[in-house]
């Protein structure tokens, strides 16, 4: 549901309630420059009448010194305005933005199934910065020329309330343009804003696949589509600034009408001696220094519905339920018994479940293999143990007890997760392996769990040894490297529960016996749950568990599947039959891709 522009903006300004202080300071600022403002005029009337046609040179005198003590007072409230009104518009951007990354911390992975990750990062940086047109620039025109219009009109009142009826005949036709314009911007800032997540995905995409775009000579086709889209925000822009520029135009063109028809009358008046030469001057000038301010009134409008389209980017995200955390068990240290009754699960946009009356029990300390052709379900069985997903139907227990009812902190403190595609962050070692709670570990402790995982030899050989920082996603490591980094993490935990999903693929001969020693080492006393496509690395299983369409179909140990489950021995033979037997078995089993 998209908030009104009031709702969203009143909720905008809650987050300036910290930083009340500083905001009052640019608030009372603003108000001193706004009172300053008429005065000028008012002080062009006794110029003009005492000082040049009663020739009072005091008065004069006098007049000039009160001048520049305005403009003294002007210049310091619009440096105070101006620096504690950014001050605080700095702040309250910076306390979204943290926001907003903590909700990311905690949103559910269907709400990152469903949107790119470049929309998601153009949200932290671009529309969030979009606020500050609402929060700083929006907020000193609406203060400063609103009170400043009001002063001046005052004074224009108490000079000659006639023509100051005549100037006030411009109002309605602002305020009409000014509603007329505000969809428009808004529609045109979210356009933007959508095109700019486009442009931070497309960036993103570029970077992350620059091997495979050099490679397969992607670079055309990555130009065109960055040029499309770049285009897009162009015409965006343009339009936004289009309508944005017309507003301000309009306004200012009623406004010189209704000046020309005051000048016009105030001429007649001067000649009747009904108005002072002074007085037709103040409120001549009163009448053009209306013009600036109003004319800022009106444009803001286009910064207004820029910030406030920002400002709605920003809570949807803010707004979006965090992954449910209902339970209300702790489960300090589990024994590891696994039990899956009855589960189906599907994806929220998928037209058939992943999985499908799943029943499995796995005892404590036990390796289970699971194993099947893409798209069979495997995967998605294991994202629903740590509770990334929930099932439709059935429940999953540990130690007997409802995963549901478990506290999340608590359920995933006993699981660790080493999977094929490892995450590390641009920190040193020592970091990537004491992650999170884990930072409190000792170091003897962390070079021990690295050792397990055969990755003391080549961190010894490191400059830094542990303190060698590894590059965005350890960039600066080989793959074997990194997988052991991930396994000596997992050994760091000591969990109850181990899930490793395709832990060995896509590495070379040497590296992936290192990372099986490891693993091996890793599983022993612990319920192990492995994904492997390569069926030779889990032979050794306490048990294999064969699943097709999101089904169970067999369950068994290596040989007795190869025996009695023909789905088991085809995997198998075609992954060991020469090419000419492969593509006759591919062609009579399949596989799902």
């Amino acid at each position: 549901m998209v908030a009104d522009g009031r709702t969203l903006y009143f909720r905008l300004l809650r987050y300036a309630a910290p930083y009340w202080r500083v905001f009052s300071l640019a608030i009372l600022s603003l108000v001193v420059l706004a009172a300053t403002e008429p005065a000028m005029p008012a002080l062009l009337k006794p110029i003009l009448d005492d000082g040049f046609v009663d020739k009072d040179l005091g008065a004069v005198r006098w007049m000039a010194i009160v001048l520049v003590l305005i403009f003294l007072v002007r210049g310091a409230a619009a440096y105070a305005s101006a620096f504690a009104m950014a001050w605080v518009a700095a702040k309250v951007v910076m306390d979204l933005r943290n926001e907003m990354f903590r909700k990311l911390l905690v949103l559910p992975s269907s709400y990152f199934d469903a949107q790119p990750s470049g929309n998601l990062i153009s949200k932290i940086t671009f529309d969030a910065n979009q606020v500050t047109e609402a929060a700083s620039y929006v907020v000193t025109v609406l203060v400063k020329d609103a009170l400043a219009i009001v002063g001046l009109l005052a004074w224009m009142l108490y000079l000659d309330w006639k023509l100051t009826m005549i100037t006030l005949t411009t109002a309605p036709i602002v305020v009409f343009v000014v509603q007329h314009f505000s969809h428009r911007l808004r529609a045109m800032s979210h356009n933007l804003q959508r095109t700019m997540g486009e442009i931070t995905q497309a960036v993103d995409e570029a970077i992350e696949g620059e091997k495979v775009v050099r490679v397969f000579g992607g670079q055309d086709y990555e130009r065109q589509r960055f040029g499309h889209i770049a285009n897009w925000v162009r015409r965006y822009q343009v339009k936004f600034a289009s309508a944005s520029s017309a507003v301000a135009p309009i306004a200012t063109l009623a406004a010189s009408v209704a000046a020309g028809i005051i000048l016009y009358v105030a001429a007649h008046q001067a000649v009747a001696d009904k108005i002072t030469i002074g007085g037709f001057a103040s409120f001549f000038t009163a009448m053009m220094l209306l013009f600036s301010p109003l004319k800022r009134l009106t444009g803001v409008n286009g910064r207004l519905q820029k910030g406030l389209a920002g400002a709605e980017s920003v809570f949807s995200l803010i707004d979006h339920p965090s992954e449910p955390d209902e339970g209300t068990r702790t489960l300090d240290h589990a024994r590891g018994r696994i039990e899956v009754h009855d589960v189906t699960f599907q994806y929220d946009e998928a037209s058939t479940p992943a999985l499908e009356d799943i029943n499995l029990t796995i005892e404590p300390g036990e390796t289970v293999a699971l194993v099947g052709s893409s798209g069979s379900g495997k995967t998605t069985l294991i994202n629903l143990i740590p509770r990334f997903y929930h099932p439709n139907s059935g429940q999953i227990l540990i130690d007997g007890i409802d995963i549901e009812s478990i506290r999340l902190a608590s359920l995933r403190h006993n699981i660790a997760l080493v999977s094929q595609d490892v995450v590390l962050f641009d920190d040193t070692l020592a970091v990537n392996i004491a992650y999170g709670p884990l930072t409190e570990a000792s170091r003897e402790r962390v070079l021990q769990a690295a050792n397990s995982a055969n990755a003391a030899d080549f961190i010894r050989e490191l400059p830094e040894g542990l303190d060698t920082r590894i590059g965005e996603n350890g960039v600066r490591l080989s793959g074997g490297q990194r997988q052991r980094i991930a396994i000596a993490r997992a050994f760091l935990k000591d969990p109850p529960i181990l899930i490793l999903d395709e832990a060995t693929s896509s590495l070379d001969t040497v590296s992936e016996q290192q990372i099986q020693s490891a693993l091996e080492t890793l599983r022993r006393g612990r319920t192990t749950i492995i994904i492997a496509h390569k069926l030779s690395t889990i032979e050794k299983a306490d048990r294999i568990v064969v699943m097709s369409a999101g089904r169970i179909v067999a369950t068994g140990k290596h040989a007795q599947l190869l025996r009695e489950n023909s789905l088991y021995a085809a995997l198998y033979r075609f992954q060991f039959a020469s090419p000419t037997d492969a593509s006759t078995l591919a062609g009579a089993h399949g596989t799902r891709g």
